[in-house]
C-alpha cells in the first residue's frame, strides 16, 4: 500500500516538475520572435510543414463532418418543422465548436507528432548541443519559428474546415434532401454573428494552435535522446494535446458564451 502511496507522489511530482519545465521553455521561444520577424524564410517554411502539409486532411475531414452535421440535424429538425434551419446549425456547430476543436486534434495527430519526432531527432543526434557550441540559442533559432508557425496555420486551417464542412452539409441538405438552396444560406447569414461566433471561434483557434505546438515542442525537447524516448514523447505529445484541447475548450466556451 504504502508503495503504491509512494509511486503516486512520485508520478504527481514528475508532473508537476515537467508542467515547470514547460511553462520555463515559454519564455525562451517567446524570445526569439524579434530574429524569428528577421528571417522570415524560417517561418513561411513551418507554416508551410505544419498548415499547408495538413490542408488535405482538414479539407477531407471537414467535407465529411459536414454533411454527417447535415444528416443527422436534417432528421432531428424535420421532427420539429424546422428543417429550414439546418444551415444555421450545421454553420454554428461547425464555427463555434467543430472547426477549432477537430482540427486542432487532427493538426497534433500530424503535424505535432512530426515536431515532436523532428525535436527528439535533433536532440538525440547532438545537434542543439552543436548550435550552442557556435554560439547560437537553439530553443531560439528552431523551437520559435515552430511555436509561430503552429500558432499562425491553426486558425487559417479551422477556418478551411468549417468552410467546407458548410458546403458538405449544402450538398446534403440541398441536393440528396432537397432543401431550398436560398433558405440554407439565408439562414445562416442572418443568425451567425461575426462577434459572438466567427471571433470566438478565431480565438479558440489561436489558443488551440499554441497549446499544440507548444506541448509537441516541449516533449521532442524534453524527450530522452533515445529511440524509445523519441517514440514515447510523440505518444504524449498526441494524448496531452488532445486532453488540453478538449479540456480549454470547455473552459474557453464557458467564459464565450456562458451567461
Amino acid at each position: 500500500m504504502f508503495d503504491s502511496l509512494a509511486r503516486l507522489g512520485r508520478s504527481g511530482i514528475t508532473a508537476l516538475a515537467r508542467l515547470g519545465e514547460a511553462h520555463m521553455l515559454l519564455p525562451g521561444m517567446l524570445g526569439g520572435t524579434w530574429g524569428t520577424l528577421l528571417r522570415p524564410r524560417l517561418l513561411v517554411a513551418q507554416i508551410y510543414g505544419i498548415g499547408v502539409l495538413s490542408v488535405l486532411i482538414v479539407v477531407v475531414s471537414g467535407l465529411f463532418v459536414g454533411m454527417v452535421l447535415g444528416l443527422q440535424g436534417y432528421y432531428v429538425l424535420s421532427q420539429f418543422g424546422a428543417s429550414e434551419s439546418l444551415g444555421i446549425m450545421v454553420a454554428a456547430s461547425l464555427v463555434r465548436e467543430l472547426g477549432p476543436v477537430v482540427t486542432a486534434l487532427l493538426v497534433a495527430g500530424r503535424a505535432g507528432s512530426a515536431l515532436t519526432a523532428e525535436i527528439g531527432l535533433m536532440k538525440a543526434t547532438e545537434q542543439f548541443s552543436a548550435l550552442e557550441m557556435m554560439a547560437v540559442d537553439p530553443i531560439k533559432r528552431i523551437l520559435t519559428p515552430r511555436f509561430y508557425g503552429g500558432l499562425l496555420a491553426m486558425p487559417l486551417l479551422a477556418a478551411m474546415f468549417s468552410a467546407v464542412g458548410v458546403i458538405g452539409g449544402y450538398f446534403i441538405g440541398v441536393g440528396l434532401l432537397g432543401l431550398d438552396s436560398g433558405a440554407y444560406w439565408s439562414q445562416m447569414q442572418a443568425k451567425i454573428d461575426f462577434q459572438e461566433d466567427i471571433i470566438n471561434g478565431v480565438i479558440k483557434s489561436v489558443v488551440f494552435g499554441m497549446v499544440v505546438t507548444w506541448i509537441a515542442l516541449f516533449q521532442g525537447y524534453a524527450a530522452t535522446p533515445t529511440a524509445e524516448g523519441v517514440s514515447r514523447a510523440t505518444t504524449r505529445t498526441v494524448v496531452h494535446s488532445a486532453l488540453a484541447v478538449l479540456g480549454l475548450d470547455f473552459v474557453l466556451t464557458a467564459l464565450m458564451f456562458g451567461e
